[in-house]
């Protein structure tokens, strides 16, 4: 059977490797809707490729150059916040959501109660909205898949029928370009320093998340979404060779380990073939070459955003979603060199000392929560520019 699919975020770097995919088996998959903010020559190329039915630029003022640019091709364009809505909505067999920060969060949402199958490379989604969306897919029948290699390496070793038996989830951590460097060295460190990840080719906004280890803060409380295992529970490593992505541990001592190269179109092809499995061009994992597999613990001085993720995650609530949008608005002042980078977990710590509303119950009350975080997180950068 002919697969729909739809790609939210086409141009980014997890878009261009589903798209890569897709392109080498085009008899498998038909695509419906690529979508990008306002990157219309890279959108207008894709659905070129991919002959999709669909193309959508969320800031609607590049509406007239994608129009242009697809012209006579038979391919329909839409800009603006509720065109990007609609095409979410449009009914797919399987969505990559891939749209970056809480902008991916409503497109999400009309994804997830449309049904199908839908793909989680973002975030934000489980983070700041996670009991909302899982409350909305359950109610719509939606199969969630996570994207991200650690939580798509625990799904694949994860026995979900009986998740008694699981006495531990570990999940690895490259520990970013920083890992060996002090503190006072990480002081004056520099945005293209920072987005500069030792393993893994990623955009500048996660691999900044790297760099402080949000990223693996955040991923914990994804896993804490996904999985029926207590947060006390999970255990973050660093592995420095980012070959293995994530363990299951098992009360029988036995502990599963998924492999591969630190290239996502290996976990995107585990979701875009579920439950079957399908081919990628990449090589054989030569563990020879590998030669070896290193671990140790994350240090919680120098990286505090570990502690800053799993206090947060355990106290529930409203917390996940002010830490995620104070350290976006922190990260943008970084790459905007407006604050330091030890700054960015300081603003994020303080944002959370002052700001603690009820939990929100709707996508609405979460979105009003991810703006009051913001602007307290802004005002905060402010102080520090002064």
């Amino acid at each position: 059977m002919v697969k729909t699919v739809s790609i939210l975020g086409a141009t980014g770097s997890v878009g261009s490797s589903t798209l890569d995919l897709v392109e080498r088996e085009p008899e498998r998959f038909q695509v419906l809707a690529l979508t990008a903010n306002c990157d219309v020559e890279r959108l207008a190329a894709a659905a070129l490729r991919t002959n999709a039915r669909l193309a959508v630029v969320a800031d609607e003022s590049c509406l007239p150059a994608l129009r242009a640019a697809l012209a006579g091709t038979g391919i329909a364009t839409a800009g603006g916040h509720r065109a990007l809505l609609d095409a979410a909505a449009m009914g797919a067999d399987w969505t990559m959501a891939a749209i970056v920060g809480c902008a991916g969060l409503e497109p999400v949402m009309a994804a997830v109660a449309r049904g199908g199958t839908v793909v989680l490379a973002n975030k934000e989604p489980l983070v700041s909205a996670g009991e909302v969306i899982l409350a909305a897919a359950a109610a719509s029948g939606a199969t969630l898949l996570p994207a991200d290699s650690e939580h798509n390496a625990i799904f694949q070793c994860f026995e979900s029928d009986r998740p008694e038996r699981v006495r531990r989830i570990i999940l690895t951590a490259s520990g970013g370009p920083f890992r060996d460097r002090s503190l006072a060295e990480m002081r004056g460190v520099t945005p293209e320093q920072a987005v500069a990840h030792p393993n893994w080719s990623m955009g500048a906004k996660i691999s900044i998340d790297s760099a402080t280890m949000m990223n693996k803060g955040l991923e914990l409380i994804e896993a804490a979404r996904l999985f029926p295992v207590p947060t006390s529970r999970i255990e973050i490593v660093i592995h420095r060779q980012s070959v293995i992505h994530s363990l299951v541990d098992y009360v029988d001592g036995s502990v599963l380990a998924q492999l591969g190269p630190p290239d996502m179109r290996t976990p995107i092809a585990h979701c875009l073939a579920w439950p079957d499995r399908m081919a990628t061009p990449m090589a054989p994992l030569d563990l020879v070459a590998i030669g070896r597999l290193d671990f140790e613990a994350p240090d919680p001085v120098r990286f505090p955003a570990l502690r800053l993720a799993r206090e947060a995650v355990e106290a529930g609530g409203a917390r996940p979603a002010i830490l995620n949008a104070a350290n976006e608005v922190a990260v943008a002042a970084f790459l905007a060199r407006r604050i330091g980078f030890l700054e960015i977990a300081a603003i994020v710590a303080d944002t959370l000392a002052c700001y603690d509303p009820a939990a929100p119950a709707t996508l609405d009350a979460v979105l009003a929560v991810d703006g009051e975080a913001r602007r307290i997180a802004g005002e905060r950068v402010e102080d520090c520019v002064a």
